[in-house]
């Protein structure tokens, strides 16, 4: 039973309110249309066929919903799902364990598919295409080889860095799934469905203003509306409104371009400790604080993505933008640029 399940021992009630969140049926999944148009063809092929649905592997950054999309794919196909992620799977033991209780057309899933030890993608590679396993009966000259039969499973692999997996691992999935960030209106739906299923009123401005800390990410967008909650209810009249996002937002030190301290600690770090760059990942991480996982995968692809640092060969650049947003003039100029818009 996967840890994040509602019937886990240890889950929690933010776990519950999660869970509750997330869409059970891709009709109710937002956002994503071309990733959604695909595998509803996909999974009804195979229902057609009355077949399993061929191996998923998802990638993409953390909280763009992989999970979520493995348990709706189950719930389509009307199959067992079994969870787990690959640093909790140590020995061939333990996935042989898993494959062999699975039940015929069952979604196994794999977060963090690229950590998976390479004694356990050699088994999997026979897993996948002959639904079979390998296992050792014996030990020394005595040892032999015995071929398990599985049932016809579908494995879901999902990875926030899919250059690690490796290559014959990837090549025997047949569905590749690449999840990109949410447009504002995707975000501004998701967070309209979230209210009503919370029983949270929330105005429209709220909303739109509430989108620019979303960092392009569903998860991201419940968990800034469940703390805008918090504050309506303490420190409001229950109501989440455009004043009561604004104080949120101020109070979580979170500013009009949706940086957090910490992405703004990484832009000073760039362009006041190194010149504005460029500057390796592993110092940059060291100069901040933050661990270099945490830096490549959450914070890294949003200051990108809007546009206010570079990745190069050499290292991390600050864009001009970057300097408009910390207050600063760009190097070599004079005036002062980009928009002006308060910090919190």
């Amino acid at each position: 039973m996967s840890d994040n399940h509602p019937l886990h021992p240890e889950y929690s009630s933010n776990d519950a309110q999660e869970y509750s969140l997330r869409p059970r049926r891709l009709d109710e999944f937002v956002g994503q249309e071309e990733v959604k148009q695909n595998l509803h063809i996909y999974i009804e092929a195979a229902r057609r066929r009355g077949d399993v649905l061929d191996h998923v592997f998802l990638s993409g950054p953390p909280g763009l919903g992989k999970t979520t999309l493995a348990t709706i794919m189950a719930e389509e196909m009307g199959a067992d799902l079994r969870m787990t992620a690959a640093p909790a799977l140590d020995k061939p033991k333990d996935l042989a364990g898993i494959l062999t209780s699975l039940t015929e057309g069952s979604v196994f899933f794999i977060d963090e598919v690229h950590r998976l030890k390479s004694s356990l993608e050699e088994m999997l590679y026979v897993a996948m295409e002959d639904f079979e396993i390998d296992w050792v009966i014996g030990q020394g000259p005595s040892a032999r080889t015995l071929r398990v039969p599985l049932p016809r499973y579908t494995l879901v692999g999902a990875t926030t860095r899919p250059g690690m997996v490796a290559a014959p691992l990837f090549t025997r999935f047949g569905i590749p799934v690449r999840l990109d960030y949410y447009t504002n209106d995707d975000l501004a739906a998701i967070l309209r469905r979230s209210a009503t299923i919370l029983d949270i009123e929330i105005e429209p401005e709220a909303i739109t203003q509430l989108v620019a800390g979303c960092r392009g990410t569903p998860r991201v967008a419940n968990r800034l509306l469940r703390r805008m909650r918090d504050y309506a209810e303490v420190i409001g009249s229950g109501v989440i409104t455009a004043a009561v996002v604004r104080d949120g937002m101020r109070r979580m030190q979170i500013d009009d371009w949706g940086l957090e301290e910490q992405d703004r600690a990484i832009l000073r770090a760039i362009v006041e400790m190194y010149g504005g760059g460029p500057v390796g990942a592993e110092t940059l991480a060291i100069s901040v604080g933050e661990e270099l996982d945490s830096l490549e995968l959450f914070y890294e692809p949003f200051l990108i993505q809007q546009g206010l640092i570079q990745r190069t060969a050499r290292g991390r650049l600050a864009t001009p933008r970057a300097y408009a947003v910390l207050g600063l003039d760009p190097p070599g100029e004079d005036d002062r640029g980009g928009d002006q818009r308060s910090l919190f």
